[in-house]
């Protein structure tokens, strides 16, 4: 039997008991809370699993696997969970960031904070109407980022950098010259 499978049947009867437990105690919501808990993980790595079965089996001939279940939000934050994705947490913001089709750019990002500091693109701020506020990119980014990059704990959007005004200058026009 590999480590995975022991560590899962493991997994396995700590739930198990864990459960018996709660309905020994005789309380009835508690219990019921325990039981809807592990129903919503089970449905959530249920999901996990089937997107990953289901990408893959979407593969054209001779296709990057690995390419195609980080692209999925999903998938890339189970990995990201249990420290098992393969991409460094710059290149998973980025991925976020993409995904997030919002018009910002990393300023930085402090892992100590988990602060993700990003300069809104000047559209962002131009009150086009068009629904790209600072707050609605804000969020946007967050929800993007919380799939692909878990570590990232806050977005801090900066305005647009000013743009430089442009000065005409032209030669001033020619006056008679005066006699004295």
């Amino acid at each position: 039997m590999s480590a995975g499978t022991t560590a899962a049947r493991e997994a396995g009867r700590r739930v198990e008991e864990a459960l018996d437990a709660l309905a020994a105690s005789g309380d009835r919501q508690a219990r019921e809370a325990a039981e809807e808990l592990v129903r919503a993980l089970m449905d959530f790595y249920g999901g996990g699993l089937a997107r990953i079965v289901e990408r893959i089996g979407e593969l054209p001939p001779g296709a990057d696997p690995l390419a195609r279940l980080l692209d999925d939000e999903l998938v890339s934050s189970l990995l990201a969970l249990h420290d098992l994705h393969p991409e460094d947490v710059h290149t998973r913001i980025a991925r976020a960031l993409d995904a997030a089709a919002q018009p910002v750019e990393p300023v930085g990002f402090e892992e100590a904070t988990g602060t993700l500091r990003l300069r809104s693109a000047a559209a962002t701020e131009s009150g086009c109407g068009c629904g790209s506020t600072g707050d609605a990119v804000r969020q946007q980014v967050e929800d993007a980022v919380a799939a692909f990059a878990p570590e990232v704990t806050s977005v801090e959007l900066e305005p647009a950098a000013p743009q430089p005004t442009l000065l005409q200058i032209g030669t001033r026009p020619q006056t008679p010259a005066r006699v004295s």
